[in-house]
């Protein structure tokens, strides 16, 4: 869609439009050879994908990708400053981050590090919208409902265990938060149907409640309750909006949480069975318990698995002010659970098999919002030209030229570094930039899917990467085809 002035209410009510629109629709038919779409899929390098989602804006020049750093003085022009962390030595010789993540920095060695993403230019840059393009590799709004990465994972890949959900998303509350339907627009399986759609779980610490019938109930009064949903369901006028392919998904989705009820594979989703040590290593904050939960899920064969920090307006790596100090705060909730969960994938012989992905919707700048040259509207409150106060010091505008992406396991590289961003402002990708789509095509070609995957949706060709011209980047694989 080219509309770049589209405001948050038009863009909501095409999304509720395009959410109406898929009650109807009926089984979405692979497209294959006989309709000119002969999909030849790669060999899979990984079963499973962890996505660590920054939620809210992850700064790469204080992060994963130093520049010249300024310290904190009064007096000092906001120009003159790129980096408000200082770079620190990792696990391999020629790499660097930033401060703050020094257990991050010794499994480096594990790492491939892509600092040349870059988001398109949007005008209007929400955070929403930038995130429903990360997600589902389209730019909102569309005429139909996007699955989400993880959907289209879970639909064409099937579940690794029959009893674990293959999509399971941890930490991002679809309720009571800022944004709530824009968020709930992308953490969906869309036309796919309700059964490819993500297992919530908002509250790490609090899932396994969400695998046991409710307190005091016997099974067999669950059962019935069960039934009687069926029948209330079949009762109701809004099912005349679903399609027989939507009834039966939605069915089917109730069928597979209902066995999940009563399998032993439920205890991986107790994380206080964790043993103590082990479980105060990610007891940092909501997304550490996320991290320890996704490993115990992983181990329990979930295909697809994202944890969020949480996107909440104006919170967590949403940093219109106090940019530095939030930082701080935010890399002590990553640094030792990212780095844990490698760890601990790789001593269970899961790391090769396991593509671990830490990524945002976008970066960070202290000046440009958007990209040189764009008409992007300022959604920060702009500091002034000298700090005089803490809170001026940190990256407070929406940068889309240049970010970094860091990925573990999963049949890449170890120790690599990819692309690289100017060093000094514009801090944009300038050698070897990826695009969200060839992001995508990349994790889809690690998983085994070919990016030119494509279904039929109401006699239309939907692909798996926009138009099916996703390329992924055969120079991060340690084997290329």
């Amino acid at each position: 869609m080219q509309n770049h002035e589209l405001t948050r209410r038009d863009y909501l009510k095409s999304l509720a439009a395009a959410s109406v629109a898929t009650y109807g629709f009926g089984e979405p038919r692979p497209l294959g050879a006989a309709e000119g779409h002969k999909i030849v899929h790669p060999k899979a390098t990984a079963d499973a994908c962890i996505l660590l989602w920054m939620g809210g804006g992850m700064a790469a020049p204080d992060t994963w990708d130093p520049k010249r750093y300024t310290a904190f003085k009064p007096g000092t022009k906001v120009a003159d400053v790129l980096s408000t962390f200082p770079a620190i030595d990792t696990a391999v010789d020629d790499i660097k981050i930033t401060a703050g993540l020094e257990n991050c920095a010794k499994v480096m060695d594990r790492a491939t590090l892509i600092r040349s993403h870059f988001q398109p230019d949007l005008g209007h840059i929400l955070h929403s919208r930038h995130q429903y393009h990360w997600h589902t590799g389209y730019v909102p709004p569309q005429t139909v409902a996007c699955p989400h990465i993880g959907a289209w994972i879970a639909k064409v890949l099937g579940p690794r265990n029959p009893v674990i959900p293959a999509f399971i998303n941890i930490g991002q509350r679809l309720e009571g938060v800022g944004e709530q339907e824009e968020l709930k627009a992308f953490t969906t399986a869309g036309f796919f149907g309700n059964e490819f759609g993500p297992m919530n779980l908002p509250f790490p610490e609090e899932a396994a409640q969400s695998v046991r019938p409710p307190k005091g109930m016997e099974p067999g009064r669950f059962e019935n309750r069960n039934k009687l949903y069926r029948r209330l369901l079949d009762a109701t006028p809004e099912r005349g909006y679903l399609s027989d392919f939507q009834q039966e998904s939605l069915l089917r989705s109730m069928d597979n949480a209902h066995r999940l009820l009563s399998a032993k594979e439920r205890a991986a989703f107790d994380i206080s069975l964790e043993p103590k040590e082990s479980y105060q290593t990610y007891d940092t904050s909501r997304f550490g318990r996320g991290c320890l939960l996704a490993r115990r899920l992983v181990e329990s064969g979930a295909r697809f698995v994202e944890v969020t920090t949480e996107y909440v307006p104006f919170l967590h790596w949403d940093t219109h002010k106090d940019g530095h100090e939030t930082l701080v705060r935010m890399k002590k909730e990553i640094d030792a659970p990212i780095a844990q969960l490698v760890l601990d994938l790789e001593a269970r012989g899961l790391l090769d098999r396991t593509l671990v992905i830490v990524a945002s919707e976008f970066s960070r700048d202290m000046l440009i919002e958007g990209k040189p040259g764009s008409n992007a509207k300022d959604q920060a409150t702009a500091p002034t030209e000298v700090i005089t106060e803490m809170k001026h010091y940190g990256q407070h505008r929406h940068f889309t030229a240049g970010s970094s992406v860091v990925m573990f396991g999963g049949g890449l590289k170890r120790g690599f570094v990819y692309g690289k961003t100017a060093d000094e402002r514009p801090l944009s990708a300038i050698e070897n930039p990826v695009s969200v789509m060839d992001l995508h095509a990349t994790i889809f070609t690690a998983l085994g899917i070919s990016p030119q995957t494509a279904f039929d949706v109401e006699k239309r060709p939907f692909y798996a990467t926009e138009d099916g011209k996703g390329r992924a980047v055969r120079e991060l694989f340690k084997h290329q085809a």
